[in-house]
């Protein structure tokens, strides 16, 4: 097996340099550009929650209260804060389907609101731990990864407990639409349940693993045309030269001393090396007419 050349050795060196370092790059882009897309959709989540939870104020704060009397002839949903914020979520679903804002619990007073097993767990956690303020989790659903925020829903005034502490308490005009049976027995500072935003990860995600797509094929680019670059400048600069020092020093050693001298402008350290050589190749001259001349 003929031994590398020079060139050669030089080249695989950078090469391996080359895919050490794509993959560094390339683990390092994936982390940021995916920590990027969560952290967008994350934020998202927030408005979307920072709005529901504006609605439930406004409808507890100055809607309720102008319908309290109309509520004890005729049950008024639109008066009851956690109807009013995800009706008008639903208003934003019909541009975004994929979205969705619920607040389940788990004794509801309608049985659309009843949590589903992964909420159950999340109101779950939320009373084990009630300094929780926030809980942000992803799911993996047949359509595909979903970012998760979740909040706690606590009875917070005896004004809930108007509608869910007994049910004879409650105003008749409920009870005959959703019966006695669901929706009672809640306590002042109770977590009866959460509000839960929940945000596709397909589309952020996949913008993401383009973004980083283009990084890596510009970052991969980039390096071959340095790397041909500094291949050409190596050949041109160094290995020609010294090829051609090689060869004169060849036929040197072979008794061609009539061989011309080695041409050189540069002023580096190959100009230096074919000045010295040359230099060399006098004295070797020099030495051999004087032996010739003795003899």
């Amino acid at each position: 097996m003929p031994a590398m050349k020079i060139q050669g050795k030089i080249s695989l060196a950078m090469s391996a340099a080359f895919i050490v370092g794509l993959l560094l790059a390339g683990i390092g882009a994936y982390i940021i550009v995916k920590r990027n897309a969560m952290e967008d959709s994350l934020q998202n989540a927030r408005i979307m929650m920072e709005g529901a939870t504006a609605i439930r104020t406004y409808t507890s704060e100055n809607v309720s209260p102008l319908l309290q009397q109309q509520m004890k002839v005729e049950f008024l949903p639109y008066a009851i804060p956690s109807y009013a914020a995800q009706t008008n979520f639903r208003l934003v679903q019909r541009k975004l389907p994929e979205y969705s804002y619920r607040e389940p619990t788990i004794n509801p007073t309608n049985p659309s609101d009843k949590a589903t097993d992964w909420e159950a767990d999340i109101i779950s956690e939320f009373r084990n731990s009630p300094d929780k303020s926030e809980l942000v989790l992803t799911r993996e659903t047949p359509a595909g990864p979903y970012l998760t925020l979740a909040r706690p829903l606590k009875v917070g005034s005896e004004r809930c407990l108007v509608c869910h502490s007994t049910a004879d308490k409650a105003p008749q005009s409920m009870t005959a639409l959703y019966g006695t049976q669901n929706g009672f027995g809640w306590k002042l500072g109770e977590i009866v349940g959460g509000q839960v935003v929940s945000i596709p990860l397909a589309v952020p995600l996949d913008r993401a693993y383009r973004t980083f797509l283009w990084f890596i094929a510009a970052l991969a680019g980039t390096f071959i045309v340095v790397i041909i670059i500094v291949d050409l400048l190596l050949r041109f600069l160094v290995v020609n030269p010294v090829k051609e020092i090689s060869d004169m020093a060849s036929e040197v050693s072979l008794g061609k001393l009539n061989a011309p001298e080695l041409v050189s402008n540069s002023r580096d350290e190959i100009g230096s090396l074919t000045a010295s050589f040359n230099r060399m190749r006098r004295s070797l001259q020099n030495a051999m007419r004087m032996l010739e001349s003795q003899g």
